[in-house]
């Protein structure tokens, strides 16, 4: 009886240690329930269709299929299990691809034990939360300035998607599957960013990512 008042929750990360840390983090409230984990997006998106937990905490860059594509898949089919998304980067125009895609929570990896309960918890009552030092009112709000001198504001969603899999060195082939797209459709997002940011190669965008903080590469 007591099972049935807690609310059930899926986890997905790489990691395995990271999804252990989770499920032990979560279970220790006495209030979730950790009832299935995984490591790869595609067996992640046919898992929540599968069991339908009440919430899915997803890294953001899973394996074989990306998380906002399960994200998005997962609204349009209308299901009500709430998202809470992680990330190494806290990018605006990732966070607002996130919230639009239909996440509940963007959080930040680098935050604490505390803030990620305090989103679950957020999320649980129906409400949306973002880690505190994103500063959810600035990337909702932007000023009209911020807004103009932001290259990146000029990509559309898929071909940032496509950027920032590109400054990671992911080839085209595993973009396309990762996103659900054709080749020849990640060819064009390609051309058309490149054509929008000025710039004419991938070690281009990768230098334009590292002046900007947006990758890994050192």
């Amino acid at each position: 009886m007591e099972d049935r008042k807690l609310t059930s929750v899926v986890i997905a990360d790489e990691l395995r240690l990271v999804r252990e840390g989770i499920v032990l983090l979560c279970e220790a409230t006495g209030r979730y329930r950790v009832v299935h984990q995984c490591g790869d997006g595609a067996d992640t998106l046919q898992l929540i269709k599968d069991v339908r937990p009440d919430l899915a905490i997803l890294d953001l860059n899973l394996p074989r299929l990306y998380t906002l594509e399960i994200v998005r898949k997962i609204r349009a089919q209308e299901m009500e299990t709430q998202i809470v998304v992680l990330s190494a980067r806290g990018e605006r125009k990732l966070v607002i691809d996130a919230l639009r895609s239909g996440a509940n929570a963007f959080i930040l990896k680098s935050a604490s034990s505390r803030n990620l309960l305090d989103a679950l918890d957020q999320v649980a009552a129906g409400g949306v939360y973002v880690s505190p030092e994103l500063q959810l009112e600035k990337i909702i709000l932007p000023t009209r300035r911020c807004e103009c001198e932001d290259p990146l504001d000029m990509l559309s969603s898929r071909e940032y998607q496509v950027f920032t899999f590109l400054i990671d060195g992911i080839r085209a082939k595993e973009i396309a599957a990762r996103l659900d797209l054709s080749p020849k459709t990640v060819d064009t997002y390609r051309a058309s960013l490149m054509r929008k940011l000025d710039i004419h190669d991938v070690a281009g965008l990768v230098k334009f990512a590292i002046q900007r903080d947006l990758t890994s590469v050192t």
